[in-house]
């Protein structure tokens, strides 16, 4: 978390010109090492996320296999770790071996959960064929919604188990005979939601993930499991539901499951981009409960936070009423939770990705939800292009520079009331995060005023004598709502930066209202 320094001004950006913010960073003041499962993503079945999104046969750029090149080549820049599948809400009424076999015999089922008609034409198969070719590995959840600890078993097993026992002969015989060896499971899905089939309480949720995990476990105590937190900081349960779950289950998981989603509904700019703050203290309150159930237990174990669902979500409410109420029968890859991204939103994923690297000693794990199509930075038009959202950017840029070591930065800047979010919101975020290996130091920083440019100086402590600027690209827009489109995909994009400079040890750079940022240091 930012250390504000003594003599933080209070005064509001309307009542003064030129703001001015400075920063520390020293080498030796660090959070933690990132983990780079930080910059992982998630696909579910639901809406076109799947179907048209990265599987359309007969797409002028489809492989052998149906799989979207066009897709896959915006996909692995990324560099996302994992990619948490197929659910979401889709998981707790889902039937794994629906999925597997021949196609044509494969049951097409209704799906619950967004009221629509799933094919089943991409199964577990399919999709681990699809994380080879992207360079990623998968995140797999277990449906414990409808169904329960033998199913959950089994799943391991067919994707994991040798040759010689049942499922892993199963697997062979549908086409492959090597174990998958996923690693990372997830035990259900926001199974404290009313809207979740199968949703539970705390208790009965908390002996099944406990049980469920004991038997994962006796097949490989290796795997790492990540139990269900609350969907969101707004729920009633919330944060006895995880301190109920983790007094069952700590002994036996790795990760709790957060989940949030930003949104602006009441188009009020200053409190959208301080969001970042009740992200904050989400997690600073779950880390919170973790301590306390690990002293309560006298474990010597770390349980730590897989923030496995977070973006921006608000713009498709309306228009996904009449499929979600089942006003359209059961339809197949409907165009549902398709937010079409301006760069206002582009601020809030840059906001919320320094939030999780200032928290990296505690959010180990973050899938941006979803990745193609569906509340994605990815859009994709059936038989037409693929096209990267605003939002694309600041994750790509991040992703890629912002592996390493978190810095522990003293930040002195200007601050806003954000009425009930935060009274003391500073105007300038910013993350550094230090490669040890590439002898650099990368920023991240967001100016939040509509108006007022802010010059920050970011002094350099203890790293090389000759520091140099070797990248600087910069996100502004003077329209908010600018958004990219099928037929303008690079309206809103970064560009390289400008007037960025070294001073004595000093990074000295002028953030323009509403602005991205990213300033990468030889240091």
């Amino acid at each position: 978390m930012d250390v504000r320094a003594m003599g933080t001004s209070t005064q509001h950006g309307n009542e003064r010109q030129g703001l001015e913010a400075r920063v520390t960073a020293h080498r030796d003041y660090t959070i933690a090492r990132i983990d780079d499962r930080l910059y992982s993503a998630f696909l579910e079945h639901l809406g076109r996320a799947i179907y048209t999104g990265i599987y359309e046969p007969g797409h002028p750029t489809a492989d052998k296999d149906g799989f979207r090149q066009d897709v896959i080549d915006l996909v692995r820049p990324l560099m996302v770790p994992h990619v948490r599948y197929p659910g979401g809400n889709f998981v707790s009424a889902y039937n794994w071996e629906d999925g597997i076999g021949p196609r044509d015999k494969r049951p097409t089922r209704l799906d619950l959960a967004w009221h629509t008609s799933e094919s089943n034409q991409v199964g577990i198969h399919e999709f681990m064929d699809w994380c080879e070719r992207v360079g990623t590995e998968p995140m797999l959840a277990v449906n414990l919604g409808s169904r329960g600890l033998e199913e959950a078993r089994n799943f391991v097993e067919y994707v994991n188990g040798p040759l010689g026992s049942y499922w892993g002969d199963l697997r062979k015989s549908n086409g492959r005979a090597d174990p998958w060896n996923c690693r990372l499971w997830c035990l259900g899905n926001e199974m404290d939601g009313p809207w979740q089939i199968g949703q539970k309480t705390a208790h009965e949720y908390g002996r099944l993930a406990h049980e469920t995990a004991k038997a994962l476990r006796a097949f490989d105590k290796k795997l790492e499991l990540v139990v269900c937190g609350s969907s969101n900081a707004d729920m009633p349960t919330y944060p006895e539901w995880e301190r109920i779950v983790l007094e069952h289950t700590y002994e036996a998981v790795d990760h709790v499951s957060l989940h949030m989603y930003s949104h602006n509904k009441a188009n009020n700019t200053a409190n959208y981009l301080a969001l970042s703050e009740k992200l904050d203290r989400y997690i600073e309150t779950i880390h919170s409960v973790i301590r306390l159930v690990k002293a309560n237990k006298r474990s010597k174990r770390d349980v730590t936070i897989s923030f496995d669902e977070w973006n921006v979500w608000y713009h498709s409410h309306e228009q996904d009423k009449a499929i979600l109420q089942g006003m359209q029968g059961w339809p197949h890859e409907p165009r549902l939770l398709e937010d079409i991204y301006n760069f206002e939103d582009a601020l809030q994923v840059g906001l919320t990705l320094n939030t999780f690297i200032r928290r990296s000693d505690v959010v180990r794990i973050a899938c941006i939800a979803q990745l193609v199509n569906v509340i994605a930075p990815i859009m994709t038009e059936p038989g037409g292009p693929a096209w990267r959202q605003s939002t694309y950017w600041p994750f790509y840029l991040t992703s890629v520079h912002g592996r390493g070591t978190a810095l522990q930065l003293a930040v002195d800047s200007p601050l806003y009331d954000a009425g009930e979010i935060a009274d003391d919101v500073p105007y300038l975020d910013i993350a550094g995060v230090r490669d040890e290996e590439a002898g650099t130091v990368t920023f991240f920083a967001v100016n939040r005023h509509p108006a007022e440019s802010m010059t920050t100086r970011i002094a350099l402590q203890g790293f090389g004598p000759a520091p140099r600027i070797l990248e600087h690209q910069v996100m502004t827009n003077s329209d908010l709502r600018a958004t990219n489109t099928m037929e303008q995909p690079d309206r809103v994009k970064p560009r390289a930066g400008e007037g960025a400079g070294i001073e004595d040890g000093t990074v000295v750079v002028t953030l323009p209202p509403h602005s991205w940022q990213m300033i990468l240091v030889a240091a």
